[in-house]
């Protein structure tokens, strides 16, 4: 005879996606919390977080207009990882390691290619369509 497999209490998503859910809005909510502190943190974005299988180590990536950002946050890593300890119910608070979103560099610089583009045709006159 088969078993039949119960399906109630199973997460619709893996817990790696909901633990980066989570550490999201974390680091987010706390960065909100030092930019009134650090300049550098001010107009920064956490675009997404990605926790390794183990949940050892985390990567939050940042979308800033400043370039000091990741540094920054690197200086006050600790502090936002207790943070992180303290709000969540992990077994083990992950590593965290900050960089820039490199979705958010490449969107930039195709921005800006365009912007080239738009300059380069007003000044031979092409400007209309």
């Amino acid at each position: 005879m088969a078993r039949r497999q119960d399906n109630r209490g199973v997460a619709p998503y893996s817990r790696t996606l909901r633990v980066n859910q989570v550490l999201r809005q974390v680091v987010a909510e706390e960065l909100e919390r030092l930019a009134d502190a650090d300049e550098r943190l001010r107009m920064v974005t956490v675009t997404s977080v990605e926790s390794t299988t183990d949940l050892r180590e985390a990567i939050v990536y940042l979308s800033s207009l400043s370039e000091d950002a990741a540094a920054a946050l690197d200086h006050r890593r600790v502090q936002v990882q207790k943070v992180v300890a303290r709000q969540t119910k992990l077994h083990r608070t992950p590593l965290l390691k900050f960089v820039q979103d490199p979705a958010v560099i490449a969107g930039n610089r195709i921005e800006d290619l365009i912007q080239k583009i738009h300059r380069d045709d007003a000044r031979r006159g092409e400007g209309t369509l």
